[in-house]
């Protein structure tokens, strides 16, 4: 196999805009975790030195090749340990995820076959166990990026250079220009009591009808803060009051398995019907994870007109402009709440918890409609705001 070769500027320059643009900039007092598998070190490397040189403490957590995206257990203990030996994840595991006061996730798998064809049942067991570490990243400043392998290329049928171009391309771009076209739909979100969303389903051309209240959360928006390329404006709804149906055509790939062409039925904000056209079984998997895998912890407008090429990786698909994404799965509690670490904010995510308006879950998984043309998106409101999708970017219509 042969490793992507990036020059070293890009590098550089890539690693600048995660440290001082998407976590706020490094101090001494910082407790850096930077993840990756072996085949990042590149990107990892240039990371670990600028946080050194910031002062701060950088942990290297190199990630096994049969991990996908460093959960606490590897595929290879998802396929062969028994409940009981899940259950014993070390406390110093714990202490690692709790030390750290920043986190940059750099994704790329050396051998993504190492830790696909899991069975529905090991995938929910590994995100059960890994999902209260991903509780305390999502608490810290945290940025995730790709990084250009081989095996992703493969993954989106595309020749490795080509990748690695596109990647790092997009990558190595200011995504502060975003912000000016994000700040423009924000308050339609943040104002906002019902977001209607029409589908159509390619199959017998019938168009599907999604209602989602969006009064309790706030406006959130990415120009890279959280993902690295970035571009997106969302929020998370009122996990019990989604109603109706609806058709997402952009492929995703989840632990290593494509999924294409999702439909989802949902009665008071329960997942009640779904399928797929491909890669069904690996929806039921998501699915059937938990209770709060079955409601929507999200729903975003992709605002990167820069992206004009759709991978299948969800940190690329779900930022495209001109698409929409739902995520299936936990809300953000950020979405509801300015300080979600503080005294207050605790009680008020508590009590929306309570209310079933926030929704815990082990999963997180984005799927994406397409709004451009010959996508299966028909129109976005909300309430009587239309939105349409102009220059590659959502405007108000």
């Amino acid at each position: 196999m042969i490793e992507p070769t990036i020059d070293r500027q890009d590098l550089e320059t890539w690693a600048g805009y995660l440290l001082d643009h998407s976590l706020g900039g490094i101090t001494p007092s910082d407790r850096v975790m930077i993840k990756g598998e072996r085949i990042a070190w590149p990107l990892m490397e240039v990371l670990e030195r600028r946080v050194i040189q910031a002062g701060a403490v950088a942990d290297v957590y190199v990630v096994p090749p049969d991990n996908d995206r460093g959960r606490v257990w590897s595929a290879t203990m998802g396929r062969l340990g028994s409940a009981d030996q899940l259950g014993r994840i070390p406390e110093w595991h714990r202490a690692r995820y709790e030390s750290m006061t920043k986190y940059v996730e750099v994704l790329g798998a050396e051998d993504p076959s190492r830790f696909a064809g899991l069975e529905p049942g090991q995938v929910r067991a590994l995100a059960a166990a890994d999902r209260p570490f991903a509780d305390i990243r999502l608490a810290r400043p945290w940025v995730i990026t790709l990084y250009p392998t081989p095996g992703f290329a493969a993954l989106e049928g595309m020749d490795p250079d080509e990748y690695t171009r596109f990647i790092v391309r997009a990558s190595t771009v200011d995504p502060r220009p975003l912000k000016e076209a994000e700040e423009r739909i924000a308050p339609l979100f943040d104002n906002g009591r019902r977001m209607e969303i029409l589908t159509e389903h390619p199959r017998d051309g019938r168009a599907l009808k999604l209602d989602l209240d969006i009064e309790p959360g706030r406006a959130r928006i990415s120009y890279g803060l959280r993902n690295f390329p970035d571009g997106e404006v969302f929020t998370s709804p009122h996990a019990a009051r989604t109603e109706g149906e609806v058709f997402l055509d952009l492929p995703v790939t989840y632990g290593g398995n494509d999924i294409r062409g999702i439909y989802l039925r949902f009665e008071a904000g329960r997942i009640v019907e779904y399928g797929a056209e491909a890669g069904g079984d690996h929806l039921a998997a998501i699915v059937e994870t938990d209770e709060g895998s079955h409601r929507l912890g999200e729903v975003a407008l992709g605002m990167n007109p820069g992206l004009d090429r759709v991978l299948k990786h969800p940190l690329f698909v779900e930022k495209v402009g001109g698409t929409l994404h739902v995520a299936i799965g936990a809300s953000y509690e950020d979405c509801y709440v300015a300080d979600p670490a503080g005294s207050e904010g605790r009680a008020r995510l508590e009590e929306l918890e309570r209310g079933g308006v926030l929704n815990r879950s082990a999963q997180h998984v984005d799927i994406v409609a397409d709004f451009r043309p010959g996508g299966c998106g028909r129109s976005v409101r909300i309430d009587d705001v239309a939105l349409v999708v102009r220059d590659g970017v959502w405007v108000k219509g």
